[in-house]
């Protein structure tokens, strides 16, 4: 059965997006057959993978609100072990015909059910929201990854996410893990950005991932190609970065093909 994973913080410009299709890009080309979710009306896991949300007709959408079994809208992309379950523009209106909707927040939770002996892992790419399309994201993952960016305002609205996650884990998914708080957009030649690495790490401690995602201007150019990093550079930094990231979480899961020699590769 496969490990669910959501990727979640309500501001945007984190390095959501690239951490949900490149996290999953690293883990398919380990070997491990991976699922994205794109649960994000703007579809850009959708278009950072090649696929152009113009063009999709059966997406996450229908899958939520017509009872589509998600199997029959999966879409294989051009890296090995790596699907799709697009999203379309269609989604932004899923939260209000949501509403009436018995068991409403586990929605997702039911879509995820039929696929989930599929994967070994399933990520989801929530929208920069606490709406109920992340809640329902929430409520189907086994855990969460939060990217924080290096920056001032780093941990402005962290305690709302956190509180969130408390709730969902009080009232709808007792199961709920935070996999690790991820730091994004380093850069080493800026004090402010190590000042804020050291704080996040003071404040949070164990559940900062080790891996830190570094500025690479490969992992800005890639989604315009519909590539991940994994195709576009695989010798960047940035594909350096997330096949650390995907290491380390199969070594926190104890799913690792590695030998105990074997660490992360040194950057």
């Amino acid at each position: 059965m496969g490990k669910v994973i959501a990727i979640a913080n309500q501001k945007g410009g984190v390095g959501k997006t690239t951490t949900a299709i490149n996290l999953a890009a690293g883990l398919a080309v380990l070997e491990h057959k991976t699922l994205i979710i794109d649960a994000d009306p703007q579809a850009n896991a959708t278009s950072g993978v090649g696929f152009d949300p113009r063009n999709i007709k059966t997406s996450i959408y229908e899958c939520i609100i017509d009872d589509v079994e998600a199997k029959n809208i999966i879409l294989n992309t051009t890296t090995p072990y790596l699907d799709l379950l697009p999203a379309h523009i269609d989604l932004v209106g899923a939260e209000i015909e949501m509403i009436n909707l018995p068991n409403r927040e586990k929605m997702m939770r039911k879509v995820i059910a039929g696929i989930k002996d599929d994967y070994d892992f399933i990520i989801i790419d929530c929208s920069p929201s606490l709406g109920l399309i992340t809640v329902n994201s929430l409520t189907a993952a086994d855990s969460v990854i939060i990217p924080v960016q290096c920056e001032y305002f780093a941990l402005e609205g962290l305690g709302k996410l956190l509180n969130t996650i408390k709730i969902v884990q009080s009232r709808l998914n007792p199961d709920l893990d935070i996999e690790g708080i991820l730091l994004t957009m380093f850069d080493n030649r800026l004090s402010l950005a190590k000042q804020v690495v050291e704080e996040v790490k003071v404040h949070f401690q164990q559940m900062v991932f080790r891996t830190i995602i570094n500025r690479n201007t490969k992992l800005g150019e890639a989604p315009s190609f519909g590539l991940t990093i994994m195709l576009h550079d695989i010798n960047s930094s940035g594909a350096i970065n997330y096949l650390n990231l995907a290491r380390e979480i199969l070594q926190n899961n104890d799913l690792t093909r590695l030998t105990n020699k074997e660490k992360e590769i040194d950057v």
